[in-house]
């Protein structure tokens, strides 16, 4: 089949793109997409949708994503243009992080805390660890129980999470998945036409692609 639409995932520089761009393309198969891994303004301009990773300290992804060219375009195209967020890059979607006292991109209101959970034991006994890196549970708030991203995925479905930051909404109907380490905070956040996790779909099996694949077909 012929690639009728383009799908970007962003290259500013982060970490953990390449994973992220086989993900998409294991997703797009046979679908008519085409996937792209792209730094250059005028693709990520041109792209139907967007994804926006982003991997380590939140004031380095926002300085490479301003030195790459391609904040401004990623803003514009934010306007109006699916665009899916993914760890830091869901992060970067609000409008501050305490990480390094960071402005963000500002699209959905709120700001990124660090977890404050040193001395605290989960409910095995152990010790809750900072960063929270392994599998735990997103549950979907009952406004977005039937958002079209989540279509065909199980709720309570496991994923992937690797963060020492979480997001506080400052508009509880931002939160499209909450999940629980130490208390419960949005893993899931959207707005019209952005989607975006705390946790990693690509590297979160089977229910990770499908978030993607959910992606392309989306009509926000």
């Amino acid at each position: 089949m012929k690639p009728s639409h383009t799908l970007v995932v962003v290259d500013y520089g982060s970490g953990n793109l390449r994973s992220v761009w086989q993900a998409a393309v294991h997703a797009a198969q046979d679908s008519g997409w085409n996937v792209q891994l792209s730094s250059d303004a005028g693709q990520v301009t041109a792209a139907d949708r967007l994804i926006l990773p982003g991997q380590g300290a939140m004031a380095d992804c926002m300085r490479e994503l301003r030195a790459s060219g391609l904040l401004e375009p990623v803003l514009r195209a934010a306007e109006h243009k699916p665009l899916f967020g993914v760890c830091v890059g869901m992060q970067m979607l609000l409008e501050h992080s305490e990480e390094g006292d960071t402005p963000s991109l500002g699209l959905i209101p709120g700001r990124v805390r660090r977890f404050c959970l040193e001395g605290r034991h989960q409910p095995d006994g152990s010790r809750y660890k900072i960063p929270q890196m392994g599998w735990n549970r997103v549950h979907r708030p009952v406004d977005h129980v039937q958002h079209p991203m989540w279509q065909g995925i199980d709720d309570g479905s496991w994923y992937y999470f690797v963060h020492s930051y979480y997001a506080e909404l400052d508009d509880p109907a931002h939160c499209a998945g909450q999940t629980d380490y130490g208390s419960a905070f949005a893993s899931v956040i959207a707005r019209d036409n952005l989607f975006a996790t705390q946790f990693h779909p690509e590297k979160s099996a089977a229910q990770g692609i499908a978030l993607y694949r959910n992606f392309l077909h989306w009509q926000p």
